[in-house]
């Protein structure tokens, strides 16, 4: 493993990894932790107090300039005309054929300055695509090496942050954030109401050289609040219960908006249409042949990506883009991508778990409301 974390990115915490000594795995060729203790306690903290990540391999790339939010409109499917300063939106980027070339969050720094943040795996790829499309009164920057990004999750997230930014953090409202917070070790933190667990969060950006000391700093305070050090075990099992898809498996370049079940970050009446608006707008008059789906299994076993499933006539009608075992549920649940012909939520389709056909019922993605 020496040999292939040599060649893996490092997120600015991988000294303090190492320090305590830490497993870390390949992740979308960064050095991150899968666990560090067990994946159900640190999935636990987070849904009954708090858990904290480091999520620093994410992208983060700044565009400039009077025309900023004309031009970035062309690009994502949701609409920046309609953000205000301190506001942030989740949106997709789609090439001409429709296709989620990445979900990215767009946040309005002021009015002539956004922010973005691509994933990790996908940041070179959105990049490029924005200096394809670059215009004159454009400036693009890729901050993805100047800023670290801590995510702060759970019920007592609240409390875990006030401890070091005051109580000012806590009147930042759900997909809004406040900027330049300072405190005697760290300069200029944006710190926004987001997250991919379900549950109320944080999401720290600051820079890179100083996340080390955030993170130890949040960690100390966190004590009381029973905080928990996360890894992407619990960050995968989290997101899947609240639903939340992941870029590489649940979306791709193959699948379009209104087959994922992400319709409403579409907007159509834009001043300008953006980039994939005619196909997408052809596949909504015609209709889409697959949708996705949540499932939850009704026998043994784990139904994991790549995993086929097939109808009650054992006809093959789509495959398994997550899965997991849930463990607030203490049941295998996950994403399906399946033809939507005769299917409906409620029934019963079958999924090949190793050797044998094993039953699911077909339901939507809001686990945690169950």
């Amino acid at each position: 493993m020496a040999n292939e974390e040599t060649e893996l990115q490092r997120t600015p915490l991988y000294p303090y990894y190492t320090e305590q000594k830490v497993k870390l795995i390949n992740f979308g060729s960064w050095a991150l932790p899968v666990q560090f203790t067990k994946l159900r306690e640190e999935h636990q903290a987070v849904r009954e107090h708090a858990g904290m990540f480091d999520v620093s391999h994410m992208g983060e790339i700044k565009v400039s300039g009077e025309q900023a939010a004309d031009w970035l409109n062309k690009l994502v499917t949701n609409d920046t005309k309609t953000m205000a300063v301190d506001q942030a939106i989740y949106t997709l980027v789609t090439d001409e054929s429709g296709g989620i070339l990445d979900d990215i969050l767009v946040f309005k720094l002021t009015e002539r300055d956004f922010l973005l943040t691509p994933n990790a795996a996908n940041t070179e790829k959105i990049w490029q695509w924005l200096i394809e499309h670059k215009e004159a009164a454009v400036e693009l920057s890729d901050l993805s090496k100047d800023i670290g990004l801590i995510a702060i999750q759970g019920p007592k997230a609240k409390a875990v942050v006030s401890e070091i930014f005051g109580n000012e953090a806590l009147g930042i409202d759900s997909y809004h954030f406040h900027q330049h917070f300072f405190t005697e070790d760290l300069d200029d933190v944006l710190i926004a109401r987001t997250g991919y667990t379900g549950e109320d969060g944080f999401e720290c950006y600051l820079k890179w050289d100083q996340t080390e000391t955030l993170w130890k700093a949040f960690l100390k305070a966190g004590e009381p609040y029973q905080l928990k050090e996360c890894g992407l075990g619990a960050r995968d099992t989290l997101r899947l219960e609240a639903g939340l898809p992941l870029y590489g498996q649940d979306l791709s370049e193959k699948v379009t908006p209104l087959e994922t079940g992400l319709k409403f970050f579409v907007k159509w009446n834009k001043e300008e249409p953006f980039i994939g608006q005619k196909a997408l707008e052809k596949q909504k008059e015609t209709g889409t042949t697959y949708l996705s789906r949540g499932f939850e299994v009704k026998g043994r076993g784990i139904a994991r990506e790549g995993y086929l499933v097939f109808n009650e006539n054992d006809e093959e009608i789509g495959v398994v883009t997550s899965g997991t075992q849930s463990p607030t549920l203490g049941k295998s649940i996950g994403f399906m991508r399946i033809k939507k012909a005769g299917i409906k939520l409620g029934d019963t389709v079958k999924i090949q778990i190793r050797k044998n056909k094993v039953e699911a019922e077909v339901a939507k993605k809001n686990f945690l409301k169950k």
